[in-house]
């Protein structure tokens, strides 16, 4: 824990993190539009005022999902030192866990990227939020994911080894990534398969040699 941090931020950032890890509870057996802040609140035990301090919408808490999620993502990644095609499968794999825990998550992300018709950007964390939720990585935490950027390198590893797909153009291969990371998790809910790695892997066929 950094003590350069006042007991006041960090109040405030346990507050904020309470609500959301309670929206993340309630979304064990039900989709994000079920999850009222009613709830929310009554299960983090903060009042809904608290709550519009720190969330402008209910919807925030989405997009606070993919930062904390992807974050932990790319730390573990470092970690265990993955590039390439290894870091999107290690990516990709954590979405279909994910899934067996809380299967509206993945689902509700996507509906509503597409009402908002757009990637959206990932908030800026304080430092008693990045000293809470990655302590013993506050630098990684304290940068803010790109799925373009992370995509993009993915990619260009595997060109610079000669396994990406010559046929593609780097943008292209970015294009195909997110297109596997929402569509090919989609394909297998129209399927009804709980099998999402399989989709998974069958999708990155388009992209390596």
């Amino acid at each position: 824990m950094n003590h350069d941090i006042s007991l006041r931020e960090l109040k405030k950032a346990k507050n904020k993190i309470a609500l959301y890890e309670a929206g993340l509870s309630l979304m064990k057996d039900r989709m994000f539009s079920q999850v009222m802040i009613e709830d929310i609140c009554k299960t983090a035990e903060i009042s809904k005022v608290t709550f519009f301090k720190f969330y402008q919408r209910k919807e925030d808490l989405l997009i606070y999902f993919m930062r904390v999620w992807l974050t932990e993502r790319m730390i573990e990644i470092e970690q265990e030192e993955k590039k390439g095609f290894q870091a999107f499968r290690h990516l990709l794999s954590r979405v279909a866990k994910e899934h067996q825990v809380r299967p509206g998550m993945m689902p509700s992300l996507i509906s509503f990227l597409a009402e908002q018709n757009m990637q959206p950007c990932m908030p800026e964390l304080s430092q008693a939020e990045v000293s809470l939720l990655f302590p013993g990585h506050e630098e990684a935490g304290s940068q803010s994911p790109n799925m373009f950027v992370l995509f993009q390198q993915f990619m260009k590893e595997e060109q610079q080894v000669g396994k990406l797909n010559p046929s593609l153009t780097l943008e292209q291969s970015v294009q195909i990534c997110f297109t596997i990371f929402y569509g090919a998790f989609l394909t297998a809910q129209l399927y009804n398969s709980a099998d999402i790695g399989r989709f998974y892997d069958t999708h990155l066929g388009l992209l390596e040699i």
